[in-house]
């Protein structure tokens, strides 16, 4: 798998490498959701990582509730609001804006970022996804309660961090993409 190759050098994985084969399709699955939740929702493709922030977050307000009891239980609910915050505010002012405006000038807008990210934060988009990969391997607490918390915190980063950087860098979906479908399945505004 690792056979020799001009891009392999004593033993290093190339950048190029980690490129064309992590990058580079985690970009285009992300550029392919983006389009997606447009398509089928009818919603702007901003709207989807605040989206899935709150879903991660639910379904983790569900398990606390079934491992915690207490003061823990009430410090994980003020934990995990606090995280759904900046989510809730963000569809919020979606539904407040008129919902699902999503047009040539906020696509242009999308665009320009996400190329800008793509270029300039590659690194970035590398280091969160080993992160995440290595994080719940790496964070272990004797506490109970700690215990839960940081498994808590490691399940929101891996399945958040990672989606959350490489949807900022695909490219988004054209404005005109979600015509051609039926009405959508979530109506915000």
């Amino acid at each position: 798998m690792f056979g020799p190759s001009s891009n392999n050098r004593g033993g290093h994985i190339s950048m190029d490498w980690i490129n064309r084969h992590i990058d580079q399709p985690l970009l285009n699955g992300a550029a392919g959701l983006l389009r997606q939740w447009h398509i089928r929702t009818r919603q702007s493709p901003e709207l989807l990582e605040p989206t899935w922030n709150l879903v991660v977050l639910s379904f983790l307000l569900i398990a606390s509730g079934q491992v915690m009891a207490g003061k823990p239980f009430a410090l994980s609910i003020a934990a995990l609001i606090m995280l759904a915050l900046p989510s809730a505010k963000r569809l919020f002012s979606a539904v407040k804006a008129g919902g699902s405006a999503y047009g040539v000038r906020e696509y242009k807008s999308s665009r320009a970022r996400a190329v800008a990210k793509r270029e300039a934060e590659w690194s970035v988009r590398i280091i969160v996804l080993f992160s995440s990969a290595c994080l719940p391997f790496i964070a272990r607490i004797d506490d109970p309660v700690g215990a839960c918390f940081m498994l808590g915190a490691s399940v929101w980063f891996v399945l958040t961090g990672p989606l959350k950087t490489y949807l900022d860098a695909a490219e988004p979906p054209e404005p005109t993409e979600g015509d051609r479908m039926y009405g959508g399945v979530f109506q915000f505004g």
